[in-house]
């Protein structure tokens, strides 16, 4: 959440930097209602005083030897009801301007960070350098990876849809191994590299989707159960997010890495049309997450750290990729700044995104109030939060069907995976 301070003291260059966002933002309503609810305040602190004096005045008059039914008194008395009055109705006014600020600011998206390339749309992202060419099959007759998992008999979409509907799929024998063997070889990559393993509920509240930034701009994309007011989480940084919401923490804490295997859910709404066929946009897929909460001081080393690990897994992989720093355009709505890993995939002649990997700075703490405090030092401060797709695990599979395919249908394990697997081919 943007910080409203800040917001108030540099509002020409909020405004600047979210028109840089695709969408349009007004921050106009925000500063209208924040002086309204000032003025209010300002007003009610004075009434208050006054109050507190009449209180005092009474205290001492009774002291004195006056009578509770002496004029004096009684008029003083008469004006403490009516200021308490005014303070009955002024309060909830105030709390009412409080609550239409806190719901315009949940609204607005992080402001893109200075080194995030300016751009409007996708067509403008900057690719930053590019890996594994040398590992991009020649061979021209590669299946796109749904015909080769229906022909190995591994993946199966129309026995999903039959148990669901579309853009579910089966992971059957050889599919069903492979997805576990990927996902116990990014884990094990990743607390190899220090991330503590976590698996978090696959529900989250309100409260928490709120916090990590989902709701409420995100919430036609999610499942919800409305009878216990829980969701099936989009990613699991929503639930890892929250597991210091309201807390502070200590500077010698910092900082925290954590990784987790979820099930992801979304309902893909805006995206109807696109990907219908394979595993690249289901309503369900498996992820392992990276997530981070560190020192502000730290927070862009740790993202270029993070961006490095999520590298790390595609070239155990051997599998070709590109990286590409998105532009303000688009940018994610809690991010300042994002990396994408981009693999390749041969029957598509592109490549498409594998990995995400953003720095949120302490807009996500500020939703979640999660701050550290500093020995020795007064007050406290929020943390920054970093998250980042250490794989989507659909989508390595997909890779791994069409760059390992062999052209007598076979598909190549990789070298990494086949202790996990305990085969060569599929």
């Amino acid at each position: 959440m943007i910080d409203l301070k800040q917001l108030r003291e540099n509002p020409e260059q909020f405004q600047a930097r979210l028109s840089l966002r695709s969408g349009s933002y007004d921050i106009q309503p925000v500063l209208d209602l924040d002086r309204q609810q000032r003025e209010l305040e300002g007003e009610r602190s004075q009434l208050q005083a006054r109050s507190n004096e009449i209180g005092k005045l009474v205290g001492q008059k009774m002291q004195s030897g006056a009578k509770p039914d002496d004029a004096e008194v009684k008029t003083l008395r008469d004006q403490g009801n009516q200021i308490k009055a005014e303070l009955a109705e002024l309060e909830p006014r105030e709390k009412d301007l409080k609550e239409q600020i806190q719901a315009i600011l949940l609204t607005l998206p992080n402001l893109p960070g200075e080194t995030t390339p300016i751009g409007k749309d996708e067509d403008e992202n900057v690719e930053l350098h590019r890996w594994g060419d040398e590992y991009i099959p020649t061979n021209p007759d590669i299946l796109p990876h749904w015909e080769i998992g229906e022909k190995l008999g591994i993946l199966n979409f129309e026995r999903a849809t039959k148990i669901a509907q579309s853009r579910f799929v089966a992971l059957m024998g050889a599919g069903a191994a492979l997805e576990r063997a990927l996902i116990q070889f990014m884990l094990a990559q990743h607390t190899q590299a220090g991330f503590t393993e976590v698996i978090p509920p696959f529900l989250a509240n309100s409260q928490s989707m709120t916090a990590s930034g989902q709701l409420p701009k995100f919430a036609e994309e999610a499942f919800k159960c409305d009878r216990d007011d829980l969701w099936l989480i989009p990613t699991s940084e929503v639930a890892i997010n929250s597991l210091y919401r309201d807390e502070i923490l200590t500077a010698e804490e910092l900082p925290l890495h954590y990784c987790a295997y979820t099930p992801c859910f979304r309902r893909e709404a805006g995206s109807y049309g696109r990907d219908t066929r394979g595993l690249i946009r289901l309503h369900q897929f498996n992820k392992v997450e990276m997530f981070k909460f560190v020192h502000p001081d730290t927070s862009e080393q740790e993202h270029e750290s993070l961006l490095k690990q999520a590298e790390s897994i595609l070239q155990a992989l051997k599998l070709p990729y590109r990286v590409i720093s998105l532009c303000t355009g688009d940018l994610g709505f809690a991010a300042v700044k994002t990396y994408d890993i981009e693999v390749w995939l041969p029957s598509a002649g592109k490549y498409r995104e594998i990995s995400s990997c953003s720095n949120c700075m302490d807009f996500q703490a500020r939703r979640s109030n999660i701050r550290f405090k500093e020995t020795g030092k007064k007050g406290t401060q929020f943390v920054h939060t970093l998250n980042g797709s250490g794989l989507a695990i659909g989508r390595t599979m997909a890779a791994i069907l069409e760059n390992y395919q062999q052209p007598n249908g076979t598909i190549q394990v990789p070298e990494v995976l086949q202790p996990y697997l305990g085969r060569e081919v599929l």
